[in-house]
């Protein structure tokens, strides 16, 4: 007998496969042979295929976005937050290969509202830290989108040509250093 699949399971299953394969990897049946599932039990939970993409791209949203703000809010003053917040997502490259999936897919008519929402909500998060900091408005909001930037070269390298990054420790700190310099 086969163990119940929840929505959860279906949308995890689904973001590895976006991770691994970008959105065409979200189909019902190559999921449900990872899951050991039954299509049934994915309509059992989704209408289709697209409310099935529409709830992984959420979890993303929820997982990488909110949740790590929730993380970094933890901390007490903005440079420690600032810090945390680059820790966390450079020193994972696995953890960026839905952005790459993403960003690949930003045409597709789930994806896009989803991207625009995610970047809109960090470049404006990274704008609050840099106003926290000292930055004046403009200046944050360049340094924000620097930073963002650094980012997603880093997600774009790490999958390209990881052997450029290999071994650079010193490269949170590079980017702290270049993202907050008043000079």
């Amino acid at each position: 007998m086969r163990a119940r699949r929840t929505k959860d399971d279906w949308t995890q299953v689904a973001l590895r496969a976006l991770a691994e394969g970008g959105v065409a990897a979200v189909a019902v049946e190559p999921l449900a042979a990872r899951l050991g599932a039954t299509k049934g039990s994915a309509y059992w939970h989704f209408p289709n295929r697209e409310a099935l993409l529409k709830a992984t791209l959420e979890r993303w949203e929820r997982e990488h976005t909110e949740a790590v703000i929730e993380l970094v809010e933890g901390e007490p003053t903005p440079d420690g937050r600032l810090r945390k917040l680059f820790g966390l997502v450079l020193e994972d490259p696995r953890a960026s290969a839905v952005e790459l999936a993403m960003l690949a897919a930003k045409d597709d008519p789930a994806v896009a509202p989803v991207l625009r929402r995610v970047t809109d909500r960090r470049v404006g998060y990274l704008v609050e830290l840099f106003g926290a900091i000292g930055f004046p408005p403009a200046a944050a909001r360049r340094r924000a989108v620097l930073a963002y930037s650094v980012y997603l070269g880093q997600a774009q390298l790490m999958s390209a040509a990881p052997h450029v990054v290999d071994g650079r420790r010193d490269l949170l700190e590079d980017t702290l250093a270049s993202v907050t310099s008043r000079a």
